[in-house]
């Protein structure tokens, strides 16, 4: 017989709809504001740049990275990298995303320890996610194996 708690949909279910439904709220403030286009005309990666050397960060390169909203500062390397929607778009989305990353350049500056913190978190992370769908699988597995046993 095969056996299913239903408590996991408790924990679990919550945790999922909460993650879908902050996923779509930012898609859809991004598709709505990427038809506006930025008074300023400047590129995402043109208002990065501004907002970088306006605050003496001369020394950190902004490079494009392909996917859709992947972008990210690398304090490691010192490099912002700009999906191609914000890199070569002069869209209000595009300038904000940008402008935000750029926010994240000038935390490391400062020395925000927020941003260090999860600095430090990343390869953790990053290994957690690698691992989380084969731990996944293999409850799964040994669950039909047993049978609920």
């Amino acid at each position: 017989m095969f056996w299913f708690d239903p408590m996991y949909f408790v924990f679990a279910l919550p945790a999922l709809i909460l993650g879908f439904w902050a996923q779509m709220k930012v898609k859809s403030a991004f598709d709505k504001y990427s038809r506006v286009r930025a008074r300023s005309g400047m590129s995402g990666a043109a208002a990065a740049r501004r907002v970088l050397d306006s605050n003496g960060l001369y020394n950190v390169d902004i490079q494009p990275v392909q996917g859709f909203l992947s972008d990210h500062y690398d304090p490691r390397t010192k490099v912002l990298r700009l999906s191609p929607q914000v890199y070569q778009s002069s869209s209000l989305a595009a300038v904000g995303v940008a402008a935000h990353e750029a926010g994240h350049a000038i935390q490391d500056a400062k020395g925000y320890l927020p941003l260090q913190a999860r600095t430090a978190m990343v390869p953790a992370v990053q290994f957690g996610s690698w691992l989380g769908p084969l731990v996944f699988a293999a409850g799964w597995f040994l669950m039909y194996l047993t049978r609920g046993q």
